[in-house]
Order: C-alpha cells, then sequence, then structure tokens
C-alpha cells in the first residue's frame, strides 16, 4: 500500500523546498515502487505563490489521514490562521511521522507540536525559534534532527538530506544511496553534520588561494606544509602566509585544521570507523591531536561526536 506524503504549501514559501519532493518521486522508480502518492496542500486550495512567484497547485485541507506531513518554509516565519494551526495540530497527531523544512518548525511549534522536542531549523532563523518557542530545544548548527515521530531540518538543500532520510527509513540505505546518485549529491549528509562548511566560510577571493584551499581539501592524509601549499597557490612562502592571512583570516595551519576537523566529522557521523582510521586518515599525526583540534572548532572530543551521531540515528 502506497504511503500518502503531504506537503503543506502557503503564500511565500520558499520554491526550493520541492526539492523534497523530487526524492520521493525518484523513490517511486526504485525496484517494487511505486511507494508514495504525492500532495501539496494549502488552506484555501488552488494556485498557492512561492516567494520566487512562481504559483503551485494545491488541494486544500481536509480530514484524509496522511502517513506524512512535510511543511514547507520560507524566507522569515510566517503569521499562520488559527484554521491552519488546527490542521496541523489533527493532522499530525494522526500521521505516522511529521516533517518541517527550514521555518516550517515554527509552525509546528505554533501548533504545540515541538514542545520538549529536539529540534533545528536554518541557522539565521534559530535563535528566533528558541526565543519565541521557549519550550523547544533549538540546535542550531544541525541539518536534521528526528525526535519521536518529529524531523526537523534546517534551510535549503537541507530538505533533500531530510528527505533521503525518511525514504532511507522505509526503503533501506541501498535505494537512499541509488536516489542520492539520481540526484547527484552526496548521500545524505547525517543530521549531526555542521550547516556551514569551513572551505566555504573562509572565502578566498583570488584563484590562487583557492587554488591551495582545494588542493589541501582534496589531500588532507598528507603533512600539508606552507612550502606545499605555496607551491599550489604558485606564490612564494612570504607571499603565499601574507595572502593568505589577508584573504581569510587565518593562519594557513589553522586553515588546514579546520578543513580537516571537517572532514573527520563527517566521517565520524557517516561512517563505522574508529577514531584512529578517521585521525590517520584526515591528516591529524594522532588521536590526541584530533581531540585537541576538535576541542578548539567544535567544542567536544570525537568520541562525543561519533556518539550522538549513533543517537541521532536511533
Amino acid at each position: 500500500m502506497k504511503k500518502t506524503i503531504a506537503f503543506v504549501v502557503f503564500e511565500g514559501f520558499q520554491l526550493v523546498d520541492m526539492a523534497a519532493v523530487a526524492v520521493f518521486e525518484l523513490a517511486n522508480d526504485c525496484p517494487g515502487g511505486p511507494f508514495y502518492d504525492l500532495m501539496l496542500l494549502s488552506e484555501h486550495g488552488g494556485p498557492v505563490r512561492s516567494s520566487s512567484g512562481v504559483k503551485v497547485d494545491s488541494i486544500a485541507f481536509d480530514a484524509h489521514v496522511y502517513d506524512t506531513v512535510m511543511v514547507t518554509g520560507s524566507m522569515s516565519p510566517v503569521v499562520s490562521s488559527p484554521r491552519f494551526i488546527d490542521f496541523l495540530r489533527q493532522s499530525c497527531a494522526a500521521s505516522r511521522r511529521t516533517a518541517s523544512i527550514c521555518t516550517g518548525a515554527f509552525l509546528l511549534a505554533e501548533a504545540e507540536l515541538l514542545n520538549g522536542r529536539r529540534v533545528t531549523t536554518h541557522w539565521a532563523q534559530a535563535r528566533e525559534l528558541q526565543h519565541l518557542y521557549p519550550k523547544t530545544r533549538v540546535e542550531e548548527d544541525r541539518i536534521f534532527i528526528n525526535d519521536g515521530n518529529i524531523w526537523t531540518s534546517a534551510g535549503m538543500t537541507a530538505c533533500i538530506d531530510l528527505s533521503l532520510a525518511l525514504v532511507e527509513q522505509d526503503l533501506g540505505t541501498a535505494n537512499a544511496r541509488l536516489i542520492a546518485r539520481m540526484m547527484v549529491v552526496y548521500h545524505r549528509r547525517s543530521g549531526g553534520q555542521s550547516q556551514f562548511s569551513a572551505l566555504l566560510e573562509m572565502e578566498a577571493k583570488s584563484d590562487r588561494i583557492q587554488s591551495a584551499l582545494s588542493y589541501a581539501k582534496r589531500n588532507l592524509a598528507k603533512e600539508l606544509s606552507v612550502d606545499e601549499l605555496a607551491d599550489a597557490a604558485h606564490l612564494s612562502r612570504r607571499q603565499f602566509s601574507r595572502a593568505f592571512r589577508n584573504e581569510t583570516g587565518k593562519s594557513p595551519a589553522k586553515a588546514v585544521e579546520a578543513l580537516r576537523v571537517e572532514a573527520a566529522r563527517a566521517m565520524l557521523e557517516d561512517s563505522s570507523h574508529s577514531i584512529d582510521v578517521v585521525a590517520r586518515e584526515t591528516g591529524f599525526s594522532d588521536t590526541e591531536r584530533m581531540r585537541r583540534a576538535f576541542l578548539r572548532t567544535v567544542g567536544q572530543p570525537p568520541q562525543a561526536v561519533k556518539r550522538a551521531s549513533r543517537l541521532g540515528k536511533m
């Protein structure tokens, strides 16, 4: 029997959230499918305009029981009507799973569905969510979180990671990996992974410094001395060190450490590799050096990151 996935939209929703629909569409092509019926719901039905101006067709809220209700988000939290909130309370109480994308978490919180729950949302709105709804437990630096039958995700492309996780729960890891490949994305980022990228945050302004950063990310298992990075940038050691700090705000050593921590964190969350193996493959000379780097960057040791990831998958 096919499962009904209901996407809740409203005036000003973000069109990028519809990428989540594509995940379930592709899931229907997996062996044994189709597995899902997909629906777009809105308070009044009919065309609904997204924040980009593109309209989508929808059907009006009804008393139907849905397997999964997914509430889309917007550029900023929306003001909802009592009828909208009542629908969320009733439909989510009857559904197997309830999920929010980006600021859709504000709507679930308004419906009192997130009280006492661990949740996330777009990093730019996380503190506001916690302030407005103090009964929630907001973890702002997460891709998605599953707490009971409630799933919440960060914004933008995190809707793909969330949807892949839901499909993985239904159809298994192999099918989720196949769908990820079809969508040309990394097999979903773990829920505990940071919303931020060390490489993006450094934002090199010149091609030469960007080349050095890209070289470092591809070769984290190497020693990556300043001389080696300078060669990759086709600059002298002195020119490179000065230009690197001016463009990124970090020394080459600190930048490499940030890239190593990011790679190590992803390995700890997405694999069964031991701490020793992760340290070796990401260029830390030993586990103690990696532990100190994690404490400086993440605020907790690698063992805690790995343990939290396991708990998040239960």
